[in-house]
């Protein structure tokens, strides 16, 4: 049975930090709802940013460069449009399982301060089983030679245990090996109690 690492990591804009401390980690469309804000805002926040955007009561939301639509286009699956995918991406929260990646996220992320958290990962996948996932790359990033995705791209946390990566294969194609390891557990919604995973912090000046 696949294993999640012991330790996972999450990157929080050190604007969001005092609010992240108050009610947890919230997804973007969590932080849009919770916000109330219009729906001239709404279609701008949920829609595909270029930049990041400090919203008024919803407080930093990370731009998304680095998938912009005529990139994330092409490597879809049918009948999703990159609009879709943006909207899947909003309904998380991420948390990336492997050192090496929270490195070069950070290294991307350079320009403003940023806190990481470090997190039980076992401990946080158990208490949001029924909404976890696990991805095999990173969902955010569709340069670089994408791999294709889909719905199928966030397997569920059960299924995985139990399958390995077979659900995520493309119809007609081999599964990737079940020794395969996350890029990220995922979570739908949000995580009011992230604090009781927490196992340590540290500013990224």
């Amino acid at each position: 049975m696949p294993k999640l690492p012991a330790q996972v990591f999450h990157i929080a804009d050190a604007m969001n930090w005092e609010a992240i401390q108050r009610d947890g980690l919230l997804s973007t469309n969590a932080l849009i709802q919770r916000a109330g804000v219009d729906a001239r805002v709404r279609s701008v926040l949920s829609s595909y940013r270029p930049d990041g955007i400090a919203a008024v009561g919803v407080g930093y939301i990370r731009d998304q460069a680095p998938m912009p639509p005529a990139a994330l286009a092409k490597c879809l699956d049918e009948g999703l449009t990159p609009d879709d995918w943006y909207d899947l991406v909003n309904d998380h929260v991420f948390f990336w399982a492997d050192p090496e990646r929270l490195a070069r996220h950070l290294h991307a992320l350079r320009s403003r301060p940023q806190i990481v958290l470090t997190l039980d990962g076992p401990r946080l996948a158990e208490a949001y089983s029924s909404r976890a996932y696990v991805t095999p790359f990173n969902v955010g990033s569709a340069r670089r030679r994408p791999a294709q995705r889909g719905r199928r791209t966030l397997v569920p946390l059960t299924e995985w245990r139990d399958h390995g990566w077979a659900s995520e294969a493309p119809t007609g194609c081999r599964p990737r090996h079940p020794g395969h390891p996350p890029a990220e557990l995922v979570i739908r919604g949000a995580v009011p109690d992230i604090f009781s995973f927490v196992i340590a912090t540290h500013n990224e000046p």
